[in-house]
């Protein structure tokens, strides 16, 4: 069988290339080790699933334990409707996952037939007894269930369990692990909506689960090795694997379907080999097709209107929002894998995801507004077939000036951003490819990187703030300009200031580098 890129459910050794995420796994080791209850609540596609695998392969090694897996996904609603129903489902449930580790247990369960939680609890205190073994429970998907008053009585059974276990007057579960996207004190409880039953966790024994299950660069360079071993491929493991923790910070999903989309996709199947441009091209892939992780940033931000003010705050206007995990807004973020921690403050999690939702935002301005009348792609196509930015940009400030600066009394710095990446989309649309750079410091720039037909654009957009501003933006362009070893550069500059406005105005200036000297195009709108 040959292996495989992995980007949908768990992901299996011997099938898929995989990170080397041995190091996280003997970190998570650490925590059964101390019998410690715990959660790992990740968000969507972050690995959750393929953890609990490698971890119960591990386990499996060890004569001390014995792992019973499960998960309630796809068992229905019924079970939770009363404790009889629920107390046979899980035992029908762990039986199944006992068996297929150990058929010495059948006859003793066989024997067993609970019908309230406190029957399950002497059900667990006897199998605990009879194994002689640290017993490890692992509940995936818990998600689907936890919503469920039933499934958090059980999970507070569980926890006076735990507690009587540590003061020597029960016999329990040696570790229990949960695994979902929240964590469950932050679950929906639909049954009441007080806010002290909303917030009383049935599971606050749950140590803090402190594993970072992201990927760094040398843990994605560790799935390029097993990639290039086996298929003998040719790719400088250094630069994609620093460029795909880049674009990704480590996300497992796109990590993996990145890779998948240059090796399925984009590299020719009689030459092995990755240029290094393919990055490019995957990132430019990825971003215009459709899966069900995007289908949910998207959902997750429309559903919850003060999560998308946020978003919007974060992501257009790049301001400095304190990362404090107690304000509920931020909390939902970081677990639908929207925010991170930068520093203390909160960002969007990775650059793909930053540049899917402007995208997604552009959209809605596009198909809101009248634009074709002035970007018509084959108008701004060179005969060489690249690119005339300085038409582009004059274009765009036309349209600015008759169709959109009288009808606001007010304009802020990303309504002009949106506003182009809805202008140019449609004319770099299939051949070429934008990707915005936030630049911090007090002017927060803001910065295109295009690529189209294989050469490269830098585009600058601005507010017009005052001579001293300007003079250190035109600089500050000059140096971004000297890291992609450009010689020219363009700079769009929102000017509405109602008197000595340079609204229309075209300027060519140049700018000295640390090796050369760099032109800049000003078109101000």
């Amino acid at each position: 069988m040959k292996k495989k890129f992995n980007v949908t459910g768990t992901c299996i050794p011997k099938m898929h290339y995989m990170v080397d995420t041995s190091k996280k796994i003997d970190e998570i080791m650490e925590f059964i080790e101390d019998g410690e209850y715990f959660i790992i609540n990740r968000p969507r596609q972050y690995g959750k699933t393929t953890t609990l695998f490698l971890l119960e392969n591990r386990l499996n090694q060890d004569q001390d334990y014995l792992v019973i897996s499960i998960s309630f996904e796809g068992v229905g609603d019924l079970i939770f409707q009363d404790e009889m129903k629920f107390s046979k489902a899980f035992l029908k449930i762990v039986k199944r996952a006992i068996e297929f580790n150990d058929e010495k247990f059948t006859d003793f369960m066989e024997n067993e037939n609970p019908e309230n939680l406190d029957d399950i609890s002497t059900f667990i205190t006897k199998l605990v007894k009879k194994a002689n073994k640290k017993i490890i429970l692992m509940i995936d998907e818990v998600d689907k269930s936890s919503n469920n008053q039933l499934f958090l009585s059980f999970l507070g059974m569980l926890r006076n369990k735990y507690l009587l276990r540590n003061t020597g007057k029960d016999y329990t579960f040696h570790s229990v692990i949960l695994a979902g996207v929240h964590d469950v004190k932050t679950l929906k409880i639909k049954i009441r909506s007080d806010e002290e039953h909303k917030y009383n966790s049935p599971w606050n024994i749950a140590a803090d689960f402190d594993v970072d299950m992201s990927f760094s660069s040398e843990e994605i360079k560790t799935m390029l090795d097993d990639y290039v071993d086996i298929k003998g491929v040719s790719l400088n493991k250094e630069y994609f694997s620093d460029r795909l923790y880049y674009y990704t910070s480590g996300y497992p999903f796109l990590v993996s379907k990145l890779c998948k989309i240059i090796d399925e996709k984009i590299m020719e199947s009689d030459n092995l080999t990755w240029d290094n441009e393919y990055m490019d091209l995957a990132v430019k892939e990825i971003l215009r097709e459709s899966n069900t992780n995007f289908d949910s940033l998207i959902k997750n931000i429309e559903n919850n209107a003060d999560l998308k003010e946020l978003v919007k705050r974060i992501i257009l206007d790049n301001d400095d929002i304190t990362y404090v995990t107690d304000n509920p807004i931020i909390n939902l973020g970081i677990i639908y894998g929207i925010f991170k921690n930068e520093n203390g403050k909160v960002k969007i999690n990775n650059k793909i995801y930053e540049q899917r939702i402007y995208n997604y935002m552009s959209s809605l301005v596009e198909t809101s507004i009248k634009i074709g009348v002035y970007n018509q792609r084959s108008a701004y196509i060179k005969e060489d077939n690249s690119l005339d930015i300085r038409k582009i940009l004059i274009k765009f400030s036309e349209f600015m000036k008759h169709e959109r600066s009288e009808k606001r009394e007010t304009f802020l710095e990303a309504d002009g951003r949106l506003l182009f990446l809805a202008f140019i989309s449609p004319i770099i649309n299939g051949t070429g490819f934008a990707f915005k750079e936030v630049q911090g410091g007090e002017e927060k720039r803001f910065d295109i990187v295009l690529t189209y037909n294989k050469k490269m654009y830098i585009i600058e957009l601005k507010l017009w703030r005052g001579e001293e501003y300007h003079s250190k933006g035109l600089t500050q362009l000059g140096e971004y300009l000297e890291q992609y070893s450009l010689n020219e550069g363009y700079l769009l500059v929102f000017d509405f200031r109602k008197e000595q406005s340079k609204k229309g105005d075209i300027e060519e200036v140049t700018v000295a580098s640390k090796d050369s000297v760099k032109r800049i195009i000003e078109v101000y709108c």
